[in-house]
Order: structure tokens, then sequence, then C-alpha cells
């Protein structure tokens, strides 16, 4: 991971504890974390320059995880989204695969498990 190290990682996740866990986790890997508790608050800020990925929970209070992630499709430039949740099933990951989610994770994960697959999004690390 140290290739990308720095690089933003942006968090959309309503639950305060949650956030917070990821962001400390993103934090102690490297990655300058960029958290959100809406996906409407994100799409507010108009894009996060240079973002590597966006990780986001698929329940959130108003628009969805899987919404922002039509919507980050439409307004096209966004990084990939990584979707998270806790009520997982198998329709579920069936749309989240169908919109185009770059990875799923069931809650609760292990930080490893995410990082790997931000790993994975940001494709084989290259000399400098």
């Amino acid at each position: 991971m140290a290739l990308i190290a720095g690089r933003v990682v942006v968090v959309v996740e309503d639950d305060d504890s949650v956030r917070e866990a990821v962001r400390r986790l993103l934090d102690a890997a490297g990655f300058r974390a960029v958290a959100y508790e809406s996906a409407e608050a994100l799409l507010a800020t108009g894009g996060i320059e240079g973002a590597l990925c966006v990780i986001s929970d698929i329940k959130l209070p108003a628009m969805s995880g899987l919404e922002l992630l039509t919507e980050l499709g439409v307004r096209g430039g966004w990084p990939s989204v990584i979707l998270m949740t806790a009520h997982d099933s198998v329709e579920v990951r069936e749309e989240a695969r169908r919109r185009g989610a770059a990875g799923y994770l069931v809650k609760p994960f292990q930080g490893n498990a995410l990082l790997a697959a931000i790993g994975r999004v940001a494709g084989p690390a290259r000399p400098p």
C-alpha cells in the first residue's frame, strides 16, 4: 500500500462510530480519509479531486449507497465505489454488482478486507 499512501479515500457513513473507525483505519494505513455523513453531503462538494475511491454504506437516511453509486456514474469522472452493508442479501449483492460497485463488504468486516478492496481498486503496484 505504500505506493498509494497519501491518496484520498472518501467515506460515506451515517453511523458516527463506524465512520470514525473507518477513517482511523484509513489514516493508519497511510491514506487521507475524507468522511461524510450522507450521500447528499458528498455530492454537495462537487467532487474530491484525485480521490482513489469512495467507500459508502448502502443504507443511508435519504439517498442510499446504491443510489449514490448510480448518481456518481451518471455524473462521470468519479472514482470507483466500494459498498458496505450490515444488511446483506443475495439481492443487494446482485444489485451492487449490476450497478458497477468495485467492491462489496459485509459489516462487521476486518480492516484487512477493506484495505484489500482498496488495493484491488488501485490496481497493481507499479515501480516508482
